[in-house]
């Protein structure tokens, strides 16, 4: 068989990465152990299960900020995943880690995000008797409900960066002590920031909800006047600050991290979407009415189980599976069906 040697030679390329680099024929496995691709390491084999799964092609309608918007070049989960994607390569890249483990878990990181973005997650979170996070319902989408229940059966490595790339509402850095344990997973983490604080500032400035001006200058003076200067700030800032992740540095302990002056003002920048686009919006009508419809669909199920499509009937734990259910809608399906 002519291709039956190049995941050899692929694993083996990787053997020129840093010593800090996850190694795909290292992992720690999968849960249901499976034959080796001749073609594909493991990562790249979950980088592919992840796009070609139900959950990745709803996001294409899922709200990042702006619920069910109408114009074009709004932000939606799906181009947010993929500048996830974009930004957290780049690093991995020019650090000497695994490209293939960090593209994986960054497209797999929002897939149990709701409709109507972090509205969405909140309701669900009031609603639900063992509350609800959006990262855990990733790690589940693949663990659980990809595939007619039998899940994606994605890596170790995979699953744990997609289930802790979320962060405090305090800082981008998260909690220092719940960082996942590969380098790569690290840097989806701060990915993920980079590209939201960046496009998010650019759709409210779209909707009218701010002005560049408005923009605090003292970030701004740090990050760039652009998104584009503000984004090539952060990541050329990580890379600098996590080179020892390269295992060209002795002496220093590798982490993916930022210089106190960028996270500063990173942090700022942050801080002001919160107060000036995230909580102006939960107190406008849309927004009320997004919460009005998850809450209508969750008590209509919770009475009416028998309502559930096949994919989410059977089982005692009724909560589970409307949950579910509404989780993975995208934010028309969510309205129509109120409707």
């Amino acid at each position: 068989m002519i291709h039956g040697d190049i995941r050899q030679r692929l694993e083996d390329r990787e053997e020129g990465l840093s010593f800090y680099a996850a190694r795909s024929r290292l992992s720690r496995g999968r849960v249901r152990i499976e034959a080796p691709s001749p073609m594909r390491t493991e990562f790249q084999r979950d980088r592919d299960r992840i796009i070609h799964s139900k959950a990745f092609r709803r996001l294409k309608h899922k709200t990042q900020v702006f619920i069910a918007p109408l114009g074009d070049h709004y932000v939606t989960r799906l181009t947010h995943t993929l500048e996830v994607s974009q930004i957290a390569r780049s690093v991995a890249r020019a650090l000497n880690l695994n490209e293939d483990l960090t593209e994986a878990i960054s497209l797999g990181h929002d897939l149990g995000h709701t409709p109507f973005g972090h509205v969405g997650e909140e309701v669900l979170n009031e609603l639900c008797s063992r509350g609800f996070s959006h990262n855990e319902q990733s790690l589940r989408i693949v663990e659980s409900l990809e595939k007619d229940g039998k899940g994606l059966n994605l890596t170790w490595e995979v699953r744990e960066g997609i289930l802790k790339h979320s962060k405090s509402r305090q800082s981008i850095m998260g909690y220092i002590w719940d960082l996942p344990s590969t380098l790569e997973a690290q840097i989806c983490r701060l990915a993920d920031s980079v590209a939201y604080i960046n496009h998010d500032i650019g759709d409210a400035i779209r909707a009218g909800l701010i002005d560049e001006s408005a923009l605090p200058q003292s970030a701004v003076a740090v990050l760039g006047t652009s998104n584009s200067e503000r984004i090539n700030t952060m990541v050329c800032d990580i890379v600098d600050q996590s080179w020892a992740a390269t295992g060209l540095v002795e002496g220093e302990t590798p982490a993916i991290t930022m210089s106190k002056e960028v996270l500063d003002a990173a942090d700022n920048l942050r801080q002001f979407l919160f107060e000036n686009v995230y909580e102006v919006q939960i107190a406008k009508t849309e927004t009320e009415r997004a919460r009005q419809v998850l809450r209508s669909l969750y008590h209509y199920f919770m009475e009416h189980p028998e309502g559930l499509p096949g994919e989410y009937a059977g089982g005692d734990d009724v909560e589970r599976r409307v949950v579910d259910y509404i989780a993975g809608m995208t934010d028309n399906y969510a309205l129509s069906l109120a409707e």
